[in-house]
């Protein structure tokens, strides 16, 4: 309960940072506006600003303070989901169970918000009253997350293995890149803010890939078991567009099996933190239990 309190709480503050962070729908130009709003307040899980708040906690940060990366990450996030949708990438018409941005403004208006969101995630970084060191070390994580080191190699890498049976090792290689960058981004981005050392990191590091890991499996099989409905998203797309997924490498079974170790991986690596990790292995249990 304790948690879910939080959770609600955190989920506020992010909601009034986005807001604040976006342009007004009235200022020129509108259209442009209203799609980056439309793409970034449209509902979602919020996870990742979540994880922000979370790890921040776990290492004594201010709330206030994690504010900008919290928003931050939900705007890279938000600008992934714009392109994602996109007919030249995976050419999806649902999101959020609403109309993907393309198809409720225009394709050349999504390219637009896309790069806003994007770009406009960094300026609230920079722009945010902290310590200027800890400032870089926002914006280098970030910046290292969303590239081609990080999310975009990963897209780039689901591309070019679309239609081909890719090998256990390299599909997860792919999913850390495109899913699993930025979940570690947001961890990192919370507790960097609460000046973790280098232990604490290393080991938040490893809870988040297994976090990352675990989210991607757990949509892979809610992509063969949910309805769209419950997605908010089309169900199917996976096979439908014949890509490799833990379920058709590992079997419905299997894949469900991984989801059970990591979970236990992830409670062993927080075990350590006692209380001060309950809102983190809360957002852990969601996520293998997400859809349930």
């Amino acid at each position: 309960m304790g948690s879910e309190i939080a959770f609600a709480r955190w989920a506020q503050r992010v909601e009034a940072a986005l807001e604040a962070a976006l342009p007004a729908p009235d200022l020129a130009p509108q259209r442009l506006h209203a799609a980056m709003r439309h793409a970034a307040l449209g509902g979602g899980k919020r996870m990742r600003p979540l994880l922000v708040y979370a790890a921040g906690t776990l290492t004594g940060a201010d709330e206030a303070t994690l504010d900008a990366p919290a928003a931050a990450v939900e705007l890279i996030h938000a600008y992934s989901l714009v392109h994602d949708d996109l007919p030249a990438m995976d050419d999806d018409a649902m999101r959020r169970g609403r109309p993907t941005v393309h198809v409720a403004f225009d394709e050349a208006t999504a390219i637009l918000a896309g790069d806003a969101l994007q770009t406009r995630a960094f300026e609230v970084l920079a722009d945010a009253h902290v310590d200027p060191a800890l400032c870089v070390a926002w914006l280098q994580t970030l910046a290292q997350a969303s590239g081609v080191a990080g999310m975009c190699g990963g897209q780039a890498l689901d591309i070019d293995a679309t239609g081909q049976q890719q090998s256990l090792a390299a599909l997860q290689r792919m999913h850390a890149l495109k899913t699993g960058a930025l979940i570690r981004a947001s961890v990192r981005l919370g507790a960097l803010a609460g000046g973790a050392d280098a232990a604490t990191l290393q080991r938040l590091d490893r809870f988040a890939d297994a976090l990352g890991l675990a989210f991607q499996v757990r949509d892979d099989i809610l992509d063969v078991e949910a309805s769209s409905e419950t997605l908010g998203k089309t169900a199917g797309k996976d096979a439908a567009q014949d890509k490799s997924t833990y379920p058709a490498l590992l079997g419905m079974n299997g894949a469900k099996a991984r989801l059970d170790d990591l979970a236990a991986q992830m409670r062993d690596l927080l075990a350590p933190f006692a209380e001060r990790a309950d809102a983190l292995a809360a957002l852990g249990e969601l996520t293998v239990r997400r859809g349930h």
